[in-house]
Parts: C-alpha cells; structure tokens; sequence
C-alpha cells in the first residue's frame, strides 16, 4: 500500500496538481505539531476546571475550539466521559473518520478491518486484546464516528492526583485512553515509565524525554 500511495503520490506532483513542499508541511504538521498531546491538554483543563467540564460535554466544538485546537476533521465534535459505570469505545466502521486537530492521525489498527469490526461485536474483547480489563458490571457503550461527527473520549481522573497541576495531568493522558482503548495512566504507571524511558535513553546515549502522556 506505501509503494502504491507513493506512486500516486509521484504521478499527482509531476503533472501539477500538488506541491510537494506543501504537502510535506502538512504532513509535518499532523505529525509533529498536532497530536495526542493536544487532546491531553483538553483532557487535562476538564479534570482540573469543572466549569470546562461541562462546558466540553455540551459544546466539545466550541470549548476545544477555546484551546486553539480546531480545523479539518474537528468541525464537529463530541465528547463522551467515562464513568464508574460506563466505558466509551470509539471506532468509525466505514473508514477511518478521526479527530485530527486533538488526536494527530489515527493509528494504523484504528484504520484496519479487524477493529472496525471487533469493536462492536465483541467490545470487551477488544479491550482485552488492548490490555484492558474492566469491572463486568460496566457497560461498554460504542460510538461510530463518522463525516459529520467526530468523537473524542474524556477518561477517568486517576486517583492520587489531587492538587497536580494541568501539565502534570496531561502526562497521564494517553492517546489509546482518548479513544477507550485504553485508561489514563495512573501517577505509578507514569513514574515507571518515565524511569524506563530514562533508562533506555541512557543506555542509548540520548537525552531522556518523559515517557507518559500523549505519545
């Protein structure tokens, strides 16, 4: 498939109809610039503000709007919270329909046949498959994104956060726990993966990066 939107891709620059600086500017943009790290940011603000809270589950377009955190594929959003209760799982079976301006660009499993499918046969199972293991009481409740509307997970806090700052929260906000595929991190997760992210670095003779959050 990369050989053959590669050649396209070729065939497209060579008679005109795109600039190649342009595109790799875009490109660039959605891999680097935009990304998970912009929905923890959101993630983050609601934990920590009640009023945003809100506000992001009446109008999630207008309050990510409110971050700087808009544009193509997030003109419609809506957000679903997680409870003690419920479990939001997000799939867009028909293609690969995705909140790019919060989330960056969907993951390749998103975009496969196996999980459009599984996700709503057998939700739990593809939880499991993700690692995942929820109470058998919790419902799971699946959302199909689509065209029009793009759906963006708003995950538990963790316990043992009380008085962290927003920064420190988004750290915990994973890209899979924005999507239901997986759970924010708790404060001993991230620890241990920074320690762990700290440890290959050194090992690899690189400057360490905090290994929790968005990636």
């Amino acid at each position: 498939m990369d050989v053959r939107v590669r050649a396209l891709q070729t065939l497209l620059v060579q008679k005109g109809y795109i600039d190649p600086a342009a595109l790799d500017r875009i490109i660039e943009l959605y891999e680097k610039e935009v990304g998970p790290h912009n929905g923890a940011r959101v993630v983050a603000r609601a934990w920590d503000d009640a009023a945003y809270r809100e506000w992001l589950l009446t109008d999630a377009t207008a309050a990510i709007a409110d971050m700087g955190y808009s544009g193509r594929q997030g003109e419609h959003m809506v957000v679903v919270p997680n409870t003690a209760d419920e479990h939001n799982l997000v799939v867009c079976t028909l293609c690969s329909c995705y909140p790019w301006p919060v989330l960056g660009l969907p993951p390749v499993w998103y975009k496969s046949a196996p999980y459009r499918s599984k996700a709503v046969i057998d939700p739990r199972g593809v939880l499991a498959d993700f690692g995942v293991s929820l109470p058998a009481a919790q419902h799971i409740r699946v959302w199909d994104s689509t065209a029009e509307v793009r759906y963006l997970v708003l995950p538990e806090r963790p316990v043992g956060t009380e008085g962290w700052s927003r920064e420190q929260l988004a750290g915990l906000v994973t890209r899979d726990s924005m999507i239901g595929t997986g759970l924010a991190l708790t404060p001993q997760q991230a620890a241990a993966a920074s320690r762990a992210a700290a440890a290959a670095a050194a090992q690899a003779g690189t400057p360490a990066h905090s290994a929790g959050g968005a990636a």
